[in-house]
């Protein structure tokens, strides 16, 4: 295995030298950077992460809670994050929470265990004190899609109400009165301001959604298909169904076949997040648009200036979008 100093004396330069280029300390030429690249290359030399991490006290690693690993929803925001890294130089560890506060907690303590330089979370169990107190510590901490009084500059967040606000007003706009909506869990809260905007846009526009015509969901598929279900057997028949997910509100579709109901002329049906599958549903699938890949990318350039001193410019804020595409039927 070649060494540090047959790197130095193939390219005629210092050992501080090659340390400085290996550390992208700007303070080395360009010339002199390609001189030990080369020299680096050709001697097969791959630098010792740990021996850095010891010096420098830097793991050059950031740490990321996401609530799953197989969802193509945080599978956009884990591509985000992880490019953003990628370009600054610094490697990502990834861990789940599976929406256990334990589980949340302990896959927090063990991506602090491995000497993470900062941490991007997505929790949606813990509590927002034990949110707070995680950014009280010596490790640099950004909150993905969840807005916490007091550490509001910390979170990069999407304005969930009006995402369920300009859904519900779309689908009126489209001529539907009778509507339904899918809800996600009650204990997470983008899922409630999302609720609590059709329900605003519900009563602003005239339109009557009763608690019968609500169904909760988890975020899964089959809680989408079981909404269906739910209601026929309460003999409410809809011309539009929202769904809080796109997963619910591709399960919703897939029963609704089954149950030999066209989409979207006897039930149109509207998403939220617009994830990667959508536009290969039939129909397509109208949707609103959570950009959680710009949001990762943002947490990203949030957390390079806290734990590198970078100097990214930062916003904390996203809009929801509507989506339109083929499942939305307008009746005139």
């Amino acid at each position: 295995m070649s060494t540090i100093y047959e790197v130095s004396k193939l390219a005629g330069v210092s050992l501080a030298t090659v340390s400085r280029v290996i550390n992208k300390n700007a303070a080395v030429s360009e010339k002199t950077k390609e001189k030990v690249k080369i020299a680096m290359e050709q001697l097969g030399y791959r630098p010792n992460t740990i021996a850095q991490s010891l010096a420098s006290n830097r793991s050059n690693s950031i740490g990321v809670l996401v609530s799953q690993l197989d969802s193509p929803f945080f599978g956009e925001m884990m591509v985000g994050i992880e490019d953003e890294m990628r370009k600054a130089g610094k490697q990502v560890l990834f861990a789940a929470g599976h929406n256990l506060e334990s589980m949340e907690k302990e896959s927090i303590e063990f991506l602090q265990s491995r000497n993470c330089d900062g941490l991007i979370v997505h929790c949606e169990q813990a509590s927002d004190e034990y949110m707070h107190s995680l950014t009280k510590g010596k490790t640099s901490v950004v909150i993905v899609n969840r807005k916490i009084p007091m550490i509001e500059d910390r979170c990069v967040t999407l304005d969930n109400f009006k995402g369920g606000y300009i859904a519900a007003q779309y689908a009126v706009a489209q001529g539907h009165t009778q509507l339904a909506y899918v809800s996600g869990p009650h204990d997470k809260k983008d899922s409630l301001e999302r609720l609590q905007g059709v329900k605003a846009a519900c009563k602003d526009l005239g339109i009557e959604l009763e608690d019968s015509h609500i169904e909760t969901g988890d975020y899964s598929e089959k809680s989408g298909s079981d909404a269906i279900s739910a209601f026929i057997e309460k003999g409410y028949r809809p011309s539009i169904l929202i769904c809080a997910n796109d997963e619910m509100a591709s399960g919703a579709m897939k029963r609704a076949r089954e149950l030999e109901i066209d989409i979207p002329k006897e039930l149109s049906i509207i998403g939220y997040d617009n994830t990667s599958f959508t536009k290969y549903l039939h129909p397509e699938l109208t949707t609103v648009e959570n950009p959680i890949g710009k949001m990762g990318k943002m947490a990203a350039k949030l957390i390079l200036n806290l734990a590198y001193d970078q100097k990214n410019v930062i916003h904390n804020r996203f809009e929801p979008e509507m989506v339109i595409r083929n499942s939305v039927y307008r009746h005139d």
